[in-house]
């Protein structure tokens, strides 16, 4: 693991997800999946495991029995020739993720593996690999890989629900809203490292329908600069976390999209806590000059109006975040 390269790798994503964007226009990434697919069965670990449990959220709410289990649990579903394994690893050789797929292939489950090594050992136990098009990741974090697995994700969902919409222009935008946050770094970094260097660590907030994001930018925080750090749904805070306002100085990162937002708001202005929020109001919630009332930072960035395009960009700020904080203790 390398501060200096994860930084590179995180200056590459527009490129990246302009190659992922060509390649989903190419079509033919999902051809050979069965026709009969009634339900879904995501494996992974770490970052895999966050982006698959988005993913089967919105499967389950097409109406397609969808689940992200842990690679790691001792069992799962049954195999049957109507339920389709997604095992998820960058590298293709995530122990745990392996030991899963072997309950699996060979079977009757129609085995789809997303990976960024094509002749990986995940990939040889497959019926169909989905390759990435990260490119490598040099710094040794996965950054670029979770950012493309949420979008393959994205594009598996059209292809299982018939959602004929332009996936290759999402990504675009992707890349366009990602360049945004680089482009203009000095313009809200800056002030973003002053405010959630504290003490007690940092909290990551974000909506059910994207809390990868939350748990993508806490494991940043963890895993290069080696800060406490921890994730939680919006509504949901204000039953697990709210209690850590009262005692800690509690410093979080709030991604925009709930429901809920106003609710950890209140206890968050009468205890005086540090909150930087991320992207533009999805929701119409209680607004100041079109920003969460009381926040003490905003960052904005193009297209962060749209939910998809947040899904696929917001943890680049925690990311940035986690690369400086590295870089000083390397």
């Amino acid at each position: 693991m390398n501060s200096e390269l994860y930084l590179a790798d995180l200056e590459a994503k527009p490129a990246a997800l302009a190659t992922l964007a060509d390649a989903l226009a190419a079509g033919g990434l999902f051809e050979g999946l069965p026709a009969d697919v009634r339900r879904v069965l995501f494996l992974g670990m770490g970052s895999s495991r966050y982006a698959a449990g988005v993913a089967a959220l919105r499967l389950r709410a097409a109406g397609i029995d969808a689940y992200a289990d842990y690679a790691s649990a001792a069992a799962s579903y049954p195999a049957g020739p109507e339920t389709l394994v997604v095992p998820i690893s960058a590298t293709g050789t995530s122990r745990e993720t392996l030991d899963a797929v072997a309950r699996y292939a060979g079977g009757p489950s129609f085995v789809a593996a997303l990976t960024n090594h094509p002749g990986s050992a995940l990939a040889q136990a497959a019926d169909l690999v989905v390759p990435m098009h990260a490119g490598e990741e040099r710094g040794g974090v996965s950054c670029r890989t979770f950012q493309h697995t949420l979008a393959l994700l994205l594009a598996l969902e059209a292809h299982l629900t018939g959602d004929g919409r332009d996936l290759a222009g999402l990504v675009r935008r992707g890349a366009e809203a990602s360049a945004d946050l680089l482009d203009r770094r000095e313009e809200w970094l800056p002030l973003t490292l002053e405010l959630l260097d504290g003490p007690d660590g940092v909290y990551t907030i974000a909506p059910v329908e994207r809390l990868s994001s939350a748990e993508q930018s806490a494991l940043m925080f963890r895993e290069g600069p080696r800060r406490p750090a921890d994730a939680c749904e919006t509504g949901d805070w204000a039953h697990v976390d709210v209690y850590l306002t009262k005692t800690l100085d509690y410093r979080a990162l709030l991604f925009r999209g709930s429901g809920y937002e106003d609710q950890a708001m209140d206890w968050v202005r009468q205890r005086g806590s540090t909150v930087v929020t991320v992207g533009g109001d999805l929701v119409g919630g209680d607004l100041l000059d079109g920003d969460l009332r009381d926040a003490t930072a905003a960052i904005r960035y193009t297209h962060d109006g749209d939910a998809d395009v947040a899904l696929l960009t917001e943890t680049l700020v925690a990311e940035l975040v986690a690369a400086h904080w590295w870089s000083a203790v390397s």
